[in-house]
């Protein structure tokens, strides 16, 4: 058990000094508590009796810590000025006598950090994670054992990038001997050195293993856009994290939504009751309004309309109140284009349907022939993203192109694609978004969204409602003028909303879109293998959800299939295609190709045993 710690605080904290006022860096306030508090409370409940702090700049703002928490020792580096960390972790090799952790002052982190090291079976290990792109990053390049080689900030000095450092470390009292006879000799030609590089210069002798937790909540604070990723996106996570009772059972969803969730965003929806005309509910439906744009659009420009239901709604509420006198060309190359089309034509619209393959990409030239042909003026087209039946992506920015070059307004459905497919409106030139909080935001569901261009939302003011409770502009305005829903909005999914939008700011859209399609190289390499095919070719795919033609035995009945699946918690999906027999596997919300790994095994035992071997 690791009962020492020692945190190397010594630093000038020079590029967040401003906000930092007065004292150093780790004194940053987070929930009403500094940073290094926050760290010296986690050691304590992991079973640390003492804490070594490093201290160099301000100094006394640490002893007085001594006073609060008897388990706390100051050692002053009276060099700091001078000197790196690694010659602050050099005052304590008369201190230090059995194995400890090291930590930096300015880290925070959630509890499963600690736990990994403390109950870790190496000696000496170096904690990383996956790289979070927050800037500043020290890389880590490791062997095939994952034992350290090198670390360095310029990616160019390593040969491959395994991993991003931390900055949380368990050192074996004999490592850290060798490491301050390293130091030692190191200080003869340069006392700057950080202690990364007396660990890489002692992992030539012995090996320093780097454990990488990928999806470990963490942030260093080192200036101001590192503090306002800490505070906005990183803190939430391991406050929600570490607020959980206990996990719920975990059943993997293959359908196309809603989708697995994680446990934070399950347990966000459990909050004191509250009436969402208070100020309070309108700023967290502020916050996801603005959040939801940003992942898409310039908020200055676009902006987003909520609305309680599900993602039809969102699309039927587009096509019911923009749309005038005009004519809009509907892309119909699947159901969820053809669900387009029954809108427009329940409310009279007028409107005209464009055929296309549901498994094919879309012909331009032959797009631009049909369009042509109409007499009338085209003013919108309207297409869906990415088709929820058969996983085909339509190419949006070509779309939008061709559309900014007839004057024409683009309508899309993204369902299946925002959060996870990148979007740009300005650049894709779409005036007007759908999507829900169920699919790729790994939301709950029951809330739909429209994401519109306000300058053409505006122009809508004078447009004849054609509803009441889907009229776009008139939940635009009220939202404007009073933080505000016109009716009234599911409450605590607001609420799970709100954590998944922060979840997806801190793993990332472009990052939970790899990660997707890992799933889906999986997936499709493992069907392949078992002899089975999909449908739409990977030129074309969204890498989200997948038509998979059924097996041909006599014996094969999807209903069973499906029985057998959900016992084994995994859910999946039945085909949507008129004229083809098939059935669905979506990829996405919190699972990975893990996941995928044990459905294919799953679905190995399955066909086996229809064939009865």
């Amino acid at each position: 058990m690791i009962k020492t710690a020692v945190i190397l605080a010594a630093g000038m904290g020079s590029r967040i000094r401003k906000r930092a006022g007065n004292r150093p860096k780790g004194f940053l306030m987070i929930d009403e508590k500094s940073i290094i508090e926050h760290s010296i409370s986690k050691l304590i409940e992991a079973g640390v009796k003492t804490i070594f702090i490093g201290t160099g700049y301000m100094k006394e703002e640490y002893e007085k810590l001594m006073v609060r928490y008897p388990q706390i020792k100051c050692v002053y580096n009276s060099r700091y000025e001078t000197t790196g960390s690694l010659f602050t972790l050099y005052q304590f090799k008369n201190y230090i006598k059995e194995d400890f952790l090291l930590l930096e002052s300015d880290v925070i982190y959630e509890k499963n950090a600690l736990k990994t090291l403390v109950n870790h079976s190496k000696s000496d290990v170096i904690l990383a994670s996956k790289l979070n792109g927050a800037g500043d990053e020290v890389y880590i390049e490791a062997d095939e054992n994952n034992n350290l080689k090198n670390m360095s900030k310029q990616k160019e000095e390593l040969n491959s990038i395994y991993a991003e450092l931390v900055g949380l470390t368990k050192l074996s009292y004999a490592t850290f001997q060798r490491l301050c006879d390293e130091a030692n000799t190191l200080f003869q030609f340069n006392q700057t050195i950080d202690y990364e590089y007396g660990l890489v210069k002692i992992s030539e002798k012995a090996n320093v293993y780097v454990h990488k937790l990928d999806n470990l909540a963490w942030c260093e604070v080192d200036d101001e856009d590192h503090w306002a990723r800490a505070t906005t996106i990183v803190y939430p996570i391991i406050k929600a994290r570490e607020g959980i009772p206990h996990t719920v059972k975990r059943n993997i969803l293959l359908n196309p939504g809603p989708a697995t969730t994680t446990d934070t965003v399950k347990y966000a929806q459990i909050v004191e009751d509250i009436c969402p005309r208070e100020k309070e509910f309108g700023e967290t439906m502020e916050f996801i309004s603005t959040e939801l744009t940003k992942f898409v659009g310039n908020p200055e420009k676009y902006t987003t309309v909520l609305f309680g239901g599900s993602g039809t709604a969102a699309v039927e509420s587009i096509l019911s109140s923009v749309i005038n006198n005009g004519t809009v060309v509907i892309i119909n190359n699947g159901p969820y284009g053809e669900r387009m089309c029954k809108i427009a034509g329940i409310y009279g619209l007028n409107y005209l349907e464009y055929k296309s393959s549901a498994e094919q990409a879309i012909d331009m030239n032959d797009l631009e022939i049909f369009i042509k042909k109409i007499s009338t003026n085209i003013s919108y087209l309207a297409l869906v993203h990415c088709e929820t039946s058969t996983g085909l992506l339509n190419d949006i920015e070509q779309i939008g192109e061709f559309c900014a070059v007839k004057n024409i307004e683009m309508i899309v459905d993204a369902m299946s694609s925002y959060a996870a497919v990148p979007i740009d409106m300005q650049k894709m030139n779409i005036s007007y978004l759908a999507a829900s909080a169920n699919k790729n935001l790994q939301g709950m569901a029951g809330v739909s969204f429209v994401i519109a261009n306000k300058d053409r939302l505006e122009k809508t003011e004078q447009i004849k409602p054609r509803n009441l409770y889907l009229h776009l502009y008139d939940q635009y305005r009220y939202f404007q003028m009073n933080k505000q829903m016109r009716f009234t909005p599911p409450v605590q999914t607001m609420y799970a909303l709100k954590q998944a939008i922060i979840e997806t700011q801190w793993e990332g859209i472009e990052r939970r879109y790899e990660r997707y399609s890992k799933s889906w190289t999986t997936l499709t390499d493992g069907i392949t293998r078992l002899g089975l095919t999909y449908l739409v070719p990977e030129t074309h795919h969204s890498k989200i959800i997948t038509s998979i033609i059924e097996p041909s035995d006599k014996k094969y009945n999807f209903d069973i299939m499906h029985d057998f699946f959900y016992k084994q918690g995994f859910t999946i999906y039945p085909g949507k295609i008129d004229k083809l027999e098939t059935f669905r596997i979506a990829n996405i919300g919190d699972i990975t190709y893990r996941d995928i790994e044990r459905f294919l095994h799953l679905l190995e035992q399955y066909l086996k045993a229809l064939k009865g071997e």
